[in-house]
């Protein structure tokens, strides 16, 4: 475990956090639909992985408020990318699930950002690279805690 008052560990943890923080602006920027904000881009990120869910559901996974989900959702049906379905259970809330074509367009996206994330890895030696592969599986831990 880090430890923030140990000199060492705590300019890890801010090389760390500086890393990702840029890495990721990076990547938002190799986006498919400019249309599209980061925050529709993520919702629909998440239907992707997780599948279909309530808006309320979406709201807690995507850390904003319900009012704000159901906007979003609002949003996206309104451009084909998620259709809102009858609960199964509770005839009073809707399930959010996306359309072939929101899955196209992550497909695009992914396919997109991968095909930069591998140009900017030729610039790293084996032993970079290796260290890379082993440690994307910890830094996929840490974006789900």
């Amino acid at each position: 475990m880090p430890d923030l008052s140990h000199g060492d560990d705590a300019a890890a943890v801010n090389a760390l956090r500086s890393a990702v923080m840029r890495l990721s602006r990076r990547l938002k920027h190799q986006r498919v639909d400019e249309s599209l904000s980061p925050t529709e881009m993520s919702v629909l990120g998440t239907l992707a992985r997780c599948g279909r869910a309530t808006p309320g559901e979406l709201a807690r996974k995507e850390h904003v408020q319900p009012p704000s989900m159901t906007r979003i959702v609002a949003l996206l049906e309104g451009k084909g990318l998620v259709r809102l379905e009858p609960h199964p259970d509770d005839r009073r809330q809707k399930v959010v699930t996306q359309t072939e074509r929101a899955e196209a367009m992550l497909d695009e996206s992914r396919r997109k950002r991968n095909a930069f994330l591998a140009t900017l890895a030729e610039e790293l030696d084996e032993d970079e690279w290796a260290k890379l592969r082993a440690a994307a599986p910890v830094l996929e831990k840490l974006a789900h805690v």
